[in-house]
């Protein structure tokens, strides 16, 4: 079964302290079965945040130690800073990130909750998903007040804790835990020093806008609708919580920002609504950072966002659109962005996951040509069509770019993009040959000293040798699919990079059949002679059919070229 993971990302009242931060982290660190990912303190808010992911149970576990510590070193009586806060642990969000649900999420960060509360003198309320009273179920509302209001606020009877007591701690303050999704947490920097700019801006463009005023919008009489509610103009961007400050480590006002909902507000299309509303009032965007981490895939469609702008093709690796992403955001111009640092799928791949495509070109060939058996035949069939969807590929591009064909780019780019995605899922295959192989040997290792024992390990090796068996099939299912990009190139592509194309095909043909070969090696001594004529078949099928397409490309080349 697959592993469930949770990430947490407590926000902690201290941003200056480092020692005391750093004891905080000492405590999630001890806990097995989490991984500590990112510390992103902050001056002048004078707030840390903490980015840590792992199993669910060793999360809380984690979380709870980390509550309970920062409740010990900072103190709330003399503790100040431009953010809003409520308690030395000010939140403590859970977020599902692998195998399960926002509802499962939910339950884990009220047992957390529940444990603060009854184990601790910290008031615990929850909020987002797992707390499901509206009227306190958001974050801006649980704390309004902050610290200095909650001493009255605690003893409403609307604002009892949801667990612990119904007493302030003037020390620790109270805290906020709750299940909720991804959230971008992003500050844009501006070339102001006022404050009242940057929050005008901010109110340009989040969800809940600014309230509507009689005259002069800015201090003219509140509208107010039937109920005496104040009537509020939506601003640009929904799912978006932004508002004005000044950060005196930059010496400038910045708009910070939560992205609730990256999805349906992207960090691209936030940034762009606030430029606009920089040009209308006269000032620019100077850079931006981000606070703790951010999804990959919010990183690529923003590199691809700009990448339309500037009307160049799309269809190029994950770690250009990244590059084009921190660059047109500004993510850079404050301290360097480390993606392996800052995008979260980073953080988390293991990298003894992709030993053989995470080798330089030069130390693949080493490891193939030394005596071990793996890599073999088939994770170099899928390396070099991987090499082929390249060629493919590069010509979609470079005809995509080629001057006087502006009109076709969205067709060449769309081709490009598709050759990426080839590209990705044959280089997985190389590894995953390279696995299913050692499968078998791993079951024929198995002990054999009962009857049940032998029974197993026979039974180990037949699963093992039909999945090995099965992948290199995937091989040549997915270099297929090569054969129509490399045909569209061949028909409409720059007719300078004909050769390259011809190359790719060449390469295509070596990683089908070599795959097919494959096939017919590790079929032949299977107990399942069913499965393995079907397969062969299969195989067989796919294997002339891709070379007739292949051939006929190759022979269009020769002909163009003599």
């Amino acid at each position: 079964m697959n592993q469930q993971l949770i990430e947490c990302v407590p926000n902690f009242s201290e941003g200056r302290d480092l020692s005391i931060i750093k004891q905080i982290t000492n405590e999630i660190e001890s806990v097995d079965g989490v991984k500590l990912l990112d510390v992103d303190p902050g001056a002048a808010t004078n707030r840390t945040v903490v980015t840590f992911v792992g199993t669910p149970q060793a999360v809380i576990d984690a979380a709870f130690k980390a509550i309970v510590k920062a409740g010990e070193l900072i103190d709330m009586s003399k503790q100040t800073g431009e953010h809003a806060r409520m308690g030395a642990t000010d939140v403590c969000p859970l977020i599902p990130v692998a195998n399960i649900s926002m509802e499962e999420t939910s339950e884990w960060a009220i047992k957390l909750a529940k444990r603060v509360g009854e184990n601790t003198h910290i008031p615990t309320y929850l909020y987002g998903a797992s707390q499901p009273n509206t009227k306190r179920n958001v974050l801006a509302i649980i704390r309004g007040g902050e610290y200095e209001g909650f001493f009255t606020k605690i003893k409403q009877p609307e604002w009892k804790p949801d667990f612990g007591p119904a007493e302030y701690s003037a020390r620790s303050g109270a805290t906020v835990i709750g299940a909720r999704d991804f959230l971008i947490a992003y500050n844009i920097n501006l070339n102001t020093k006022s404050t009242r700019i940057a929050n005008r801006i901010a109110f340009d463009v989040r969800e809940t806008g600014r309230v509507l005023r009689e005259g002069n919008p800015f201090n003219g009489k509140i509208v107010t609708d039937e109920n005496g509610e104040s009537v509020r103009v939506p601003g640009k961007c929904k799912s978006v919580q932004a508002v004005g400050w000044f950060i005196y480590e930059y010496n400038v006002a910045q708009v910070s920002a939560n992205l609730t909902n990256f999805n349906e507000t992207p960090i691209h299309i936030f940034f762009d609504a606030v430029r606009e509303s920089c040009i209308e009032r006269g000032v620019r965007i100077t850079g931006s950072e981000l606070v703790g981490l951010i999804p990959l895939q919010a990183m690529l469609d923003a590199g691809k966002h700009f990448l339309k702008k500037q009307e160049r093709s799309i269809g190029v690796d994950d770690a250009e659109l990244i590059h084009i992403a921190v660059k047109s955001l500004g993510l850079d111009e404050l301290a360097p962005f480390d993606p392996q640092k800052k995008i979260i799928e980073y953080q988390l791949q293991d990298a003894s996951s992709e030993p053989l495509v995470s080798l330089t070109a030069k130390d693949l060939t080493i490891e193939t040509a030394s005596e071990s058996m793996a890599p073999g035949g088939g994770s170099i069939s899928a390396y070099v069509g991987a090499l082929g969807t390249s060629l493919g590929t590069m010509v979609s591009n470079l005809s995509a770019n080629k001057p006087g064909w502006e009109d076709k780019l969205g067709y060449f780019s769309e081709w490009a993009e598709k050759g990426q995605k080839i590209r990705k899922e044959l280089l997985f295959l190389v590894d995953e040959d390279t696995r299913s192989f050692n499968g078998i040997i791993d079951a024929i290792r198995m002990p054999k000293d009962t009857a049940s024992d032998k029974k197993a390990r026979i039974d180990a090796i037949e699963k093992a040798s039909q999945y090995a068996a099965e992948v290199p099939y995937q091989v040549m299912e997915t270099a297929n699919k090569n054969c129509e990009l490399l045909e569209e190139m061949l028909k409409n592509g720059n007719a300078a990079s004909i050769t390259d194309a011809g190359v790719g095909a060449l390469c295509t043909i070596c990683a089908v059949e070599g795959a097919y070969m494959n096939i017919r090696i590790n079929t032949k001594d299977l107990s399942d002679k069913a499965f393995a004529t079907s397969l062969n078949n299969k195989a067989e099928s796919l294997l002339n059919s891709s070379k007739s397409r292949l051939n006929k490309l190759i022979a269009e080349v020769h002909s163009a070229i003599s």
